[in-house]
């Protein structure tokens, strides 16, 4: 009843296009029970001798008519019939995607690509052909035989009438069980698929790691394996198809013999005449139709009904991250209709300030208090009882090892997890109390993963903004030092990156996503790992852009290399989720704490690798000393005391900071030490 319940409210929506349609039918319906009549009326006629070429001519002119009514009637029903299905098909599709758009990370984490693609192909193409198909066959099947039934009883013979139809009564016991088998086999076979598409998409989205280690047959033997299983279930399907419209058709010629043989003897006995045996045999013929569509129709149902329920499944997920309602919205909601209705007075107070281009105020001052989260399935936290307050304006860097909790902080920023009340505050604002619009719209982000639409370069740099203002574009561009780059591409801005923006390099990529980023010039930028492709000179001049882009503005960097983060205002260290160290990079190296140690084998690894590849060059000069031998110097830049490494040349901002508090460390950072701060750089 449920899945029923669900796909009524679209037929409602469209419920005068069914109506004319189903009427129309029955109009049609009803026309051809006319024409065994006529034609058992001629062959009365001409048999008795009784009619004339005139009642010929009127009896072939009245086919004509019905001919004529039959074809436009036809028209009109799948018009009106067909054209609502495609239109409700639509509609779901559309109502499904916008309803994948509000689930949440976890969601996508927890159900594959293929199977939701598979949901929006052949399950709706399965429900629409459960609300077209398989109800033109049900109604016509139901109208078609009760009124042929009556005509066969009233017009020609009772008994005859009764025999005829005892092999359409074992038709229709067998459909009962025949519904219920087709519906499990067409589950079962669209999980298969479902599968089997995931996979597919998996495989070509990965096909590089599959060439770079030669997994082509492994990855071969195992389609295959998926794809036998596929044609296991949907044999398993069309084999039961297979025995029972051959069986429908068996009963439907029993029931035709059964008409020839009682039906002939009637005739001879003149207790019908010749003209009714034509028209009861027509009549028989008549209700071939009805039932082959009532096979078709439970078939189709069933295979409907099981899409709806995935379709239904998906549709009635609740996002884990929504907005809260305010308690003037929660009052209204119970005293009316309750959820649904505080609901949509929420979504009507988001719209409307959408429509007004209500922007907040959020200047980018952060709050983290006590910030503790765990992922879901995770035996230990993520972030542990973290503590910190910046300012807006104020430039943030997050480093740590793997898995130390740098990603999970921005991505709470961002709502795509939900926190506890009160643990993430943006200007003195619970991130919970804050529409997710008004939030995301607030903060540009640059992931991990750098995922670039299969568009041109101009779309996906303009990709957050309304329009594509070249002169924006290219500043954008410009201040992440890919403009230089992209004028070089033959079609310059104009490029078709690819799925994924695989005709990019990996620095290309990333610069383009910072871009992007850059051309939303919100109040505050998040940059997770977003320098890691690109050379060291071009880290620094992007650096230097970035200074002078986001003067004024939060900026949140997180990143593995030392000299990426070293002049941020203030620098966070998570080790295994907690907020280890919080300074900036003076204040974190006095510490000689965990900064420190990464800082100083940060600087042995790069000097290490320097006299690497002096020795390379000297070695390519001086063929007679052996890279063994020349191994034994000391790199260059480190001192011959063990542990000491020569810091680097450049400018660094110095900040003073509180204490630490109990469960965590707790960093202000002021307005007067950042001016400070600049005034030293």
């Amino acid at each position: 009843m449920e899945d029923l319940r669900f796909i009524m409210q679209y037929i409602k929506r469209h419920k005068w296009h069914y109506a004319a349609g189903i009427v129309t039918l029955f109009v049609v319906d009803f026309a051809n029970l006319y024409i065994p009549r006529i034609t058992g009326a001629v062959t009365d006629g001409l048999s008795d001798h009784t009619m004339d070429w005139s009642g010929v001519k009127n009896c072939l002119l009245g086919l004509l008519l019905l001919g004529l009514t039959l074809a436009v009637g036809r028209f009109l029903w799948r018009y009106f019939l067909f054209g609502s299905a495609r239109k409700i098909e639509k509609e779901l599709r559309n109502d499904m995607f916008a309803h994948l758009e509000k689930m949440s990370v976890d969601y996508f984490n927890e159900n594959k690509t293929g199977d939701l693609m598979t949901r929006f192909t052949s399950d709706l193409n399965a429900i629409r052909m459960a609300i077209g198909m398989a109800v033109i066959s049900a109604f016509d099947a139901t109208v078609m035989t009760v009124m042929v039934i009556g005509q066969m009883m009233v017009y020609v013979n009772v008994k005859l009438t009764l025999l005829a139809l005892i092999p359409m009564v074992v038709i229709c016991v067998g459909t009962v069980y025949y519904g219920k088998v087709i519906h499990a086999r067409y589950m079962e076979r669209q999980e298969a698929v479902s599968d089997l598409t995931d996979y597919v998409q998996e495989s070509f989205s990965g096909i590089r790691v599959i060439k770079a280690f030669v997994r082509e047959q492994a990855q071969l033997k195992a389609f295959t394996k998926a794809n036998e299983k596929t044609r296991e279930k949907n044999l398993s399907l069309v084999r039961l198809q297979a025995v029972v419209m051959p069986l429908l058709e068996v009963f439907i010629g029993i029931s035709s013999l059964v008409t020839l043989i009682y039906g002939g003897y009637l005739a001879i006995v003149g207790e019908i005449t010749l003209g009714r045996f034509v028209a009861f045999h027509q009549y028989v013929n008549m209700l071939v139709w009805p039932m082959l569509a009532c096979g078709e129709a439970i078939n189709t149902f069933a295979q409907g009904g099981a899409s709806i329920k995935r379709v239904r499944a998906v549709m009635e997920e609740e996002p884990g991250v929504r907005d809260l309602l305010s308690e003037e919205e929660k009052s209204s909601g119970q005293q009316g209709a309750g959820r649904g209705k505080s609901a949509a007075l929420a979504k009507d107070r988001l719209e409307a300030e959408t429509r007004r281009g209500k922007q907040p105020s959020l200047t980018g001052q952060i709050t983290f208090s006590h910030l503790t989260y765990t992922h879901r399935g995770a035996l230990q936290p993520d972030l542990r009882d973290v503590c910190l307050e910046i300012p807006a304006g104020t430039t943030l860097a997050v480093i740590g090892r793997t898995g130390s909790g740098k990603s999970t902080l921005v991505n709470l920023m961002l709502r795509l997890y939900n926190t506890d009340q009160g643990m993430i505050l943006l200007d003195g604002r619970d991130i919970n109390s804050i529409p997710l619009k008004e939030l995301r719209r607030q903060i540009a982000y640059v992931p991990q993963d750098n995922f670039l639409f299969s568009d041109t370069l101009k779309a996906n740099i303009a990709f957050g903004v309304e329009g594509q203002d070249m002169d924006r574009i290219v500043a954008a561009t410009k201040a992440a030092c890919i403009h230089d780059s992209i004028m070089e591409f033959p079609d310059k801005y104009d490029t078709m990156v690819g799925e994924r923006g695989v005709t990019l390099s990996g620095g290309q990529k990333q610069r383009s996503s910072i871009a992007r980023a850059l051309m939303k010039d919100a109040p505050i930028l998040i940059l997770d790992d977003a320098l890691s492709a690109v050379d060291t000179d071009t880290e620094e001049q992007l650096l230097r852009n970035l200074q002078e882009n986001r003067r004024g503005k939060t900026t949140i960097l997180i990143a593995h290399r030392i000299s990426t983060i070293q002049h941020a205002d203030v620098i966070l260290v998570l080790e295994e989720g907690r907020a280890e160290e919080v300074g900036n990079h003076t204040r974190l190296m006095e510490q000689k704490g965990i900064y420190y140690e990464m800082f100083e084998k940060q600087q042995l690894e790069a000097a290490m690798g320097e006299q690497r590849a002096a020795l390379h060059r000297e070695y390519q000069d001086e063929p007679h000393l052996s890279e063994q031998e020349a191994g034994n110097m000391p790199p260059a830049g480190v001192d011959q005391e063990p542990g000491r490494a020569v810091k680097p040349q450049g400018q660094e901002i110095c900040r003073e900071g509180s204490g630490s508090e109990e469960g965590g460390i707790t960093q202000h950072v002021s307005e007067k030490d950042r001016a400070t701060g600049k005034e030293a750089e």
